[in-house]
């Protein structure tokens, strides 16, 4: 080690005292002494809305029109001020599934509408928010950013009990 370039003098030192500190590292992503992770990773406001499909169905086809340009935003979305889940609560697949208008349009998008999914299954937020819901992300069917630190997200899916 004498001849050693510096460096390799203290890489061991620096990874001994990394290995040793490691343990009592504080990790400010997820507090363990919290009952609610999902709020603290969240931290908006989660609201949902029961609703039938054919009374939003021209907002739903809509932002699965939109499902391209919003695949971005969501990818980017690390902040939001309030989450708005809009459960369509007759196109859950207990009750047969989206109607024909809303169904053809996600099979039009259909690749767009998967990636879309993945993307909100990936956001730590997004998919804390669903899924404080019991919404799988294979019932999202599109998502609306109507305005800055504001998201709706229309599942097909019910309420949980």
């Amino acid at each position: 080690m004498a001849n050693a370039p510096p460096f390799a003098k203290w890489s061991s030192v620096v990874v001994a005292t990394v290995l040793m500190a490691a343990p009592y590292a504080v990790s400010a992503a997820q507090p363990l002494d919290s009952n609610k992770p999902a709020t603290a990773i969240v931290d908006s406001d989660i609201r949902q809305e029961e609703t039938l499909s054919r009374t939003e169905a021209g907002k739903v086809i809509t932002a699965i029109d939109r499902t391209r340009e919003n695949i971005g935003t969501v990818r980017k979305t690390t902040k939001l001020d309030t989450v708005d889940i809009v459960f369509l609560t007759d196109a859950a697949r207990s009750e047969g599934g989206p109607p024909p208008a809303i169904e053809n349009k996600v099979k039009q998008h259909k690749d767009d509408v998967a990636e879309l999914r993945q993307e909100i299954e990936a956001n730590a937020l997004l998919f804390n928010a669903i899924d404080s819901r019991r919404v799988q992300a294979e019932d999202v069917l599109a998502v609306e950013f109507d305005n800055p630190g504001r998201i709706v997200i229309y599942a097909a899916a019910k309420p949980p009990k």
